[in-house]
């Protein structure tokens, strides 16, 4: 497991390198990075032999991804190289299955960077980018077009991206084939509820379904999917309790797409909540909320096996692993409990030796 981190605009290890035991549900440090400057986000290459991280910067034209070489034997990474970002403060990228490009979002940039890769997993420059203008009725948080992800579809033929600033779904096609492999397609774009906040997406193991959770608002969006087209069934409350300030954060499937969790944040709220999945219909019934036991839980993973689900506490520095209930959903803390310094984003892969 590959464990991000914010180090605060400092120099530091920044990614760590842990071996789960998906039986027990332990954790055991293998390795980390080395002079590493906020390295919040995370994607593992589909081949597994590299890893691609954000190095965030609020900066303009600081921010960059980077690539690192993957010894899955030692557990270790090692730097290969690094390009400009081509935004201020990038917050997620993502790699298509054939290796060969990268999808970043930069937050506050209000764009999204397509850079190729080369067959030693070293990132060339940017070959796209998009630029966007939006905003909608938060003024503190929506001044302007804020993307915060890039979500490949489930046949990697499309990519959505979510901007929190303009409450937007962008739609892309994609074709790896291509020197340019993003084309924006307007016409279907979404337009979500107005001061929602598009945040992060996830799409269901059937591929018919896709999920939304909006920051903004403590809500959860369903949507039907087919042949690129994305339209709302359903949105449902995430939270425990109303109040006044929302950060809905991130969200992620049972392996089996029974159950749906999405962590919440601000306020004390510090839950993942738990919904089970009509199979018919993709909407969403929730089962309960479970505290994280930690602050701000912006980041968390199910693992392979579908047993286990860890959280990442940014604000209390520190990793929960619960068990889950592979009948019922819910989840149990276990005793396995790693403190780490603002761990911000959790990416798994299994090796086979």
């Amino acid at each position: 497991m590959f464990v991000g981190t914010y180090t605060e605009g400092k120099v530091d290890k920044g990614i760590y390198i842990f071996e789960f035991d998906t039986s027990k549900g332990k954790l055991k440090l293998t390795g980390s990075g080395e002079n590493l400057i906020n390295p919040s986000f995370l994607a593992i290459a589909p081949n597994g032999q590299y890893l691609y991280a954000c190095m965030e910067s609020k900066l303009p034209q600081k921010g960059s991804v980077a690539a690192f070489k993957i010894d899955s034997l030692k557990g270790k990474i090692s730097f290969i190289n690094k390009q400009s970002s081509e935004g201020e403060n990038p917050v997620y990228l993502t790699v298509d299955p054939s290796n060969r490009f990268i999808i970043n979002a930069n937050y506050n940039a209000g764009n999204i960077a397509v850079f190729k890769t080369n067959v030693d997993g070293s990132i060339q420059p940017a070959v796209q980018i998009f630029n966007f203008s939006g905003s909608s009725v938060i003024k503190s948080r929506q001044e302007q077009s804020h993307i915060h992800a890039a979500i490949f579809s489930p046949t990697y033929d499309y990519v959505y991206c979510t901007d929190l600033g303009a409450d937007k779904i962008r739609a892309f096609k994609f074709d790896s084939t291509q020197a340019n492999p993003l084309q924006p397609i307007e016409n279907l774009d979404i337009k979500t509820s107005l001061g929602s906040g598009p945040r992060h997406m996830t799409f269901h193991p059937n591929q018919h379904y896709a999920y939304c959770i909006e920051e903004l608002n403590g809500m959860i969006t369903a949507y039907s999917y087919s042949n690129g087209k994305l339209e709302a069934v359903q949105s449902i409350f995430s939270y425990s309790k109303k109040q006044e300030d929302y950060g809905g954060a991130d969200i992620h499937i049972s392996p089996d797409g029974k159950f749906l969790y999405a962590s919440n944040r601000l306020n004390n709220e510090n839950t993942i909540s738990i919904f089970s999945i009509n199979d018919k219909n993709g909407q969403l019934t929730l089962v309960g909320h479970q505290k994280t036991f930690g602050d701000h839980p912006r980041n968390f993973i199910i693992d392979p096996s579908g047993k286990f689900l860890i959280v990442a506490n940014l604000e209390t520095n520190n990793l929960v692993v619960f068990k889950r209930n592979l009948k019922t959903g819910l989840l149990t803390k276990t005793k396995q409990e790693i403190k780490i310094p603002r761990p911000s984003c959790l990416q798994m892969r299994t090796y086979h030796f």
